[in-house]
């Protein structure tokens, strides 16, 4: 062997037909590349694939251009050499580009292109080209409005206010023939079935004279919306109660509720049925000067809210005087046409009232504010003692010389 590595014949015949080798193989690449054939040899292997849904980046003015038109992803088929062709789909690190840095506005008919992939393979990527439109980009605010559905299927009763948005202006950005386009701008609120106020978060709609929806950037995209529902409402007045007597020598001159009158909200069959507010009750006893009492509203069974929750109540007092009047008719009532009444006791069939009560109360009182009467409703033929009621103004008290009249009630006699 020592002697066959000596022999420079020896050394030449072995270069030559290694230098023969090498560019068969060379050779029988190419072909492989040019025929797309699928050959396996000494050196490598030729392959094709194809791959689906590659992203197209887009290169432009993005702060002050809008673009349309660009495929979002393309197909990409590669054919070359399999030890090159497969990492490269695999790892998927080129990209497909289109280019418009040096396009001016208007429409362009562009190739879709690629980098990063290596010589050694063939490309072709469908679509090869795209026809794109190149717009002037801007941004204006308006006002978001609120689109109520089903506005007519509010529970029955109820009532819608007016909605809050926010916030309620909303940037939109796009291609300025779009953007001159907007005529409204919407968030949608559904009310069917609404018992209660509505709070939630609303895609933000931008639409043409014509209703159409207009593809635009909207910042923000959501917003927030709360739409006042209330629940049917009545007002009614109060009842104040009163317990305990007033420090002798002092008269109430007026109590007075503010607001006289408060709003009760709930279901309508509820509050239908209520004509008053009753159970704020005040101590007489504790009262000793003019007085203002901070009194919470009782809430009716059945009623959802009352408004104001709270109420004040002012309570007026003078030192107590007295007043007389004469000879006051006493009135009868509940008296068949069929019957007569005699008053025994009195005979006159009248009566003196001392009233007692706050000075700036009696002096505006006259004697046709008062009225004595007995209820003889109930009562038969014969004599009869009765008590003697007394109408008059609130807050005075009145005394009577007799609680009790005497009287005879007879049968009228019809003459024939």
């Amino acid at each position: 062997m020592d002697k066959l590595m000596n022999n420079h014949w020896f050394m030449k015949i072995f270069s030559l037909l290694l230098a023969i080798m090498l560019y068969m193989s060379v050779n029988i690449e190419e072909k492989e590349t040019k025929s797309g054939a699928i050959t396996r040899n000494s050196v490598g292997q030729t392959d094709i694939e194809t791959i689906t849904n590659v992203p197209v980046v887009t290169y432009y003015d993005e702060e002050n251009l809008v673009v349309s038109g660009i495929p979002k992803t393309v197909n990409v088929t590669l054919e070359g050499p399999a030890s090159i062709l497969k990492p490269t789909a695999l790892q998927r690190d080129f990209e497909i580009y289109v280019d418009l840095t040096n396009l001016e506005l208007g429409t362009h008919t562009v190739p879709i292109k690629y980098k990063n992939i290596s010589d050694k393979l063939n490309v072709k990527i469908q679509p090869a080209t795209a026809t794109v439109t190149i717009h002037e980009k801007v941004s204006k605010d308006f006002p978001v409005d609120v689109d109520f559905i089903h506005q007519n299927k509010v529970a029955t009763g109820y009532s819608v206010e007016q909605p809050i948005v926010k916030p309620n202006m909303v940037t939109i950005t796009g291609a300025k023939e779009l953007v001159d386009r907007v005529a409204l701008v919407k968030a949608r609120v559904n009310l069917e079935g609404a018992k209660e106020t509505i709070e939630q978060e609303s895609k933000v709609t931008v639409y043409d004279n014509e209703g159409r929806v207009l593809n635009l950037e909207v910042d923000p995209s959501v917003v927030e919306v709360t739409v006042p529902v209330t629940s049917p409402s009545k007002s009614v007045p109060l009842k104040i109660n009163r317990i305990g007597i007033l420090k002798k020598g002092l008269s109430i001159v007026k109590i007075e509720t503010v607001p006289n009158q408060v709003t009760i909200f709930g279901p309508k069959e509820k509050i239908d049925r209520i004509e008053f507010i009753d159970g704020i009750t005040i101590n007489l006893g504790e009262i000793t000067k003019d007085t203002t009492l901070e009194m919470k509203v009782p809430l009716p069974e059945g009623v959802k809210s009352v408004d104001p929750s709270k109420v004040k109540i002012n309570i007026q007092v003078q030192e107590e005087q007295t007043k007389t009047f004469k000879a006051l008719p006493i009135h009868v009532l509940g008296l068949s046409d069929q019957y007569t009444v005699e008053f025994l006791e009195p005979e006159e069939q009248n009566m003196d009232v001392q009233l007692s009560g706050a000075p700036s109360i009696l002096n505006s009182i006259q004697a046709d504010d008062l009225e004595l009467y007995i209820n003889v409703n109930e009562l038969g033929v014969g004599e009869h003692e009765v008590p003697v009621e007394v109408n008059g103004p609130q807050n005075i008290t009145w005394n009577l010389p007799k609680n009790k009249v005497k009287i005879k009630i007879s049968q009228k006699i019809i003459n024939e």
